[in-house]
């Protein structure tokens, strides 16, 4: 009997990263005893490093030589410099890793050095709000954004911008890009940040801004760690609600659904948060939202029948304080009468802005006490132009993805116009896209639930784009070739390879990225 395709597909994979193990550089002993001869305020730890050769994505694991527990931000720029001294010959890498939550090892670092920044959290965060206008806060890269966020809120603050998951670090989000519901309004966490520290590929410690070395500023947003290590970010803060009216609709017509996301976005006056879920053949909707929401009509939400079909589901919230609710539920009322979603399914809570904006770690809770948290993680994101997403949702949800799916799909619109386009962050060249995630788990070692199950559908996923000229890029791109990178930043490529040659000219830093490989670049004169 012959396998599927996509077995095929993954047996070809891990024989491939197999290979990789076979064939990597291993540093010689001087090497690591120069290690171990730095002198640091943190330490070296050249045994049972494992656990740094994990991520969330649990699907590759390449054992670092050594990993750094810095104790300052110039032990992590001592280590750097030791290993650039080495020169092209040496096959040191360098990797920061915040919270471990690359999904195909970019945040590892094969026979070299991962630098475990959460070692350099706890007590340099500084909120900047004394005569200081606009506020801020001063975060350290390994600081985790729930902590910033704890800390912020005993001043009445927070940053504006923010992921869906809090559990992250600082670094590792502005690395990529940071998006979550409020991004239409504030844009990406990249574009809410005032100033960076950053060791660069070179081992110097540069601070940086829009006004100050500003280059190496807007290459280090969204530079997927290529160009320099984040230390510290100085973060854009805003008065922070104590309340949040969180709610939830469902759709049945794709159309108006997106319509509807898309007037709010555009709206002066609209809601704080917005996104949208595809929910393809999922029993007991409504019932499953009772245990958090209640629904504006218990009759009528009793009688909505969700078997069988392709629902959507808009989530929004409204901030507001004790002493203005009544202002609050008015601004509701009027937003909510413009949309056009099935009456029945109106369902909503109050909680604290804290709880909402932690929402997701409380899954978390509930997925690791099921063992259901540590699995594969196959996730694939994609940012989609408007023009092309109907088309796109026809084929995804009408044919590749009719029967299920194995996690939450995400699916709402940005401006392009909050995301400054000096940074290295890529995204499709018109004014409204939209993100798209398909955040699948595969705890299941075959068939339906398997990671060689939900890789055959993004790879469908993902030939469909390109066959049809979708437009469509791809966010935290798991891409393995520098070809694929080229065709990924476009006409972009060319700043972004000028970019390396100055900060990181040895290719020593992010080597899970597999965009340079060590030492492939020659030197600038």
């Amino acid at each position: 009997m012959k396998p599927p395709s996509s077995l095929v597909h993954y047996f070809k994979l891990l024989v491939l990263l197999a290979l990789a193990r076979l064939t990597m550089h291993v540093p010689d002993e001087d090497v690591l005893l120069s290690l171990g001869a730095l002198r640091l305020d943190g330490h070296f730890s050249f045994h049972d490093v494992s656990a740094m050769a994990r991520d969330f994505g649990n699907q590759c694991s390449f054992l670092p030589a050594a990993v750094l527990h810095p104790g300052s931000v110039s032990d992590i720029a001592a280590t750097v410099r030791h290993v650039f001294s080495l020169g092209e010959g040496s096959p040191l890498t360098v990797a920061a890793r915040g919270h471990g939550h690359s999904l195909m090892g970019q945040s590892q670092a094969a026979q070299g050095i991962v630098v475990r920044m959460e070692s350099l959290r706890g007590p340099r965060l500084q909120v900047n709000d004394a005569g200081v206008s606009p506020p801020s806060v001063d975060a350290p890269g390994g600081e985790l954004w729930i902590n910033v966020l704890r800390e912020t809120l005993k001043h009445g603050l927070a940053p504006k911008s923010w992921t869906d998951y809090l559990h992250l670090t600082v670094g590792g989000t502005l690395s990529n890009a940071g998006v979550s519901g409020q991004a239409f309004r504030h844009g990406p966490q990249v574009s809410n940040v005032n100033q960076l520290e950053i060791v660069t590929g070179r081992g110097d410690v540069v601070t940086c801004s829009p006004d100050d070395n500003a280059d190496l500023f807007y290459a280090a947003l969204g530079g997927l760690g290529q160009f320099g290590i984040i230390t510290r970010a100085r973060i854009a803060l805003e008065p922070a609600p104590k309340m949040v009216r969180w709610i939830r609709v469902l759709y049945s017509d794709f159309e108006s659904f997106t319509e509807d996301q898309e007037m709010l976005i555009m709206a002066e006056n609209s809601f704080d948060y917005v996104e949208g879920f595809v929910i393809i053949n999922r029993t007991g909707v409504l019932n499953n939202w009772r245990a958090s929401f209640k629904p504006q009509d218990p009759v009528e939400a009793s009688h909505f029948q969700s078997d069988g079909r392709v629902l959507y589901c808009l989530e929004l919230t409204k901030n507001f304080n004790s002493d203005d609710t009544d202002t609050m539920e008015q601004e509701v009322t009027v937003l909510l009468s413009r949309l056009r979603f099935i009456q029945s399914t109106l369902f909503h809570t109050d909680v604290t802005y804290l709880e909402f904006l932690d929402r997701v770690h409380t899954s978390e809770l509930k997925l690791r006490a099921q063992g259901l948290w540590e699995v594969p993680h196959p996730w694939l994101n994609l940012l989609i132009p408007r023009s092309s997403i109907r088309r796109f949702a026809k084929e995804v949800f009408g044919k590749i993805l009719k029967d299920s799916n194995n996690g939450p799909i995400l699916l709402y619109p940005v401006n392009k116009s909050k995301w400054d386009n000096r940074t290295s962050v890529v995204i499709p060249d018109e004014e409204i896209f939209y993100l798209v995630g398909f955040l699948s788990s595969a705890p299941s070692l075959s068939g339906y639930g398997s990671i060689a199950h939900s890789m055959n559908l993004n790879k469908q996923i993902v030939e469909f784009c390109e066959e049809a000229g979708i437009g469509m890029k791809q966010y935290l791109a798991p891409y393995t070739t520098q070809q694929q990178w080229k065709a990924h930043f476009g006409a972009r490529w060319e700043t972004f390879e000028r970019r390396k040659h100055r900060y990181d000219p040895l290719a020593i830093l992010a080597p899970g990225q597999r965009i340079f490989p060590k030492a492939s670049l020659p030197l600038p004169l």
